[in-house]
């Protein structure tokens, strides 16, 4: 019989956040329709773009690339790229600066307007939908994403709720090929960017705002006690000495 021993866990008293759910034919339309907007920058990246070959290449290649024509100079990406952000840093930094932001403006309106009356910083524009690829890689770089995207969301009160669907691993394999890179872990995309419409009308159809619950039991003001799990783990044999 197996031994076990009971092992404790401190957790957090408040709800947790948990991710829109998304049925599978709906996160089938959502990539179809997200490929087909997002296709225009790999076909950019494929045709006009080298890929690297690390930095030892790149050097050896610095100096041609100092002389080339203005022939060979590479045409502007598409118009939709300055409303896309790719990478779990870049959105985490986005998210954060509109939460910040908008906080600064709320507390220090005084400091931050000048003498015409108009905010000398401006709050960076939300996203209108976050995507990010779950499977195939550790809770951790992207467990956060509901929290943020909830307070980001509730830091522009004004405008729609960010919207947050998890992709499966088969849907990272058809981002990764329309962007024409190796990987895509996450994707942040901004409203008003071209032929984006019909995508972000039908992530506001079928996926829900995230919703955060602890928020409201952090302003209720009621005490709750520490969370503490009871976990029961097997326990090895010991070593032989030899």
């Amino acid at each position: 019989m197996d031994r076990k021993r009971t092992v404790h866990q401190l957790d957090t008293p408040y709800s947790t956040v948990q991710w829109p759910q998304v049925s599978h034919d709906d996160q089938e339309t959502i990539l179809e329709l997200l490929c087909s907007l997002l296709s225009p920058l790999g076909h950019h990246r494929r045709s006009f773009i080298t890929p690297s070959k690390g930095k030892r290449a790149k050097r050896k290649k610095r100096k041609a690339a100092e002389t080339e024509t203005a022939a060979n100079v590479v045409p502007p990406a598409p118009e939709v790229a300055k409303d896309v952000d790719l990478g779990l840093a870049n959105i985490s930094r986005s998210l954060e600066k509109v939460s910040a932001t908008s906080k600064q403006n709320q507390h220090e309106a005084s400091e931050a307007t000048g003498q015409d009356g108009v905010s000398n910083e401006s709050t960076p524009e939300p996203y209108a939908v976050v995507f990010v690829a779950r499977s195939g890689q550790p809770s951790v770089f992207h467990s956060h994403f509901p929290q943020m995207v909830a307070v980001a969301s509730k830091a522009v009160p004004s405008k729609q709720p960010i919207r947050l669907v998890g992709f499966s691993a088969a849907c990272e394999d058809g981002l990764s090929s329309a962007l024409a890179i190796p990987r895509v872990s996450s994707i942040g995309l901004r409203e008003g960017a071209p032929q984006t419409k019909a995508l972000i009308e039908f992530v506001r159809e079928h996926v829900p705002p995230v919703e955060m619950s602890w928020f409201q039991e952090v302003e209720s003001g009621r005490f709750l006690e520490t969370k503490i799990n009871a976990v029961e783990v097997p326990v090895g044999n010991k070593k032989q000495k030899t």
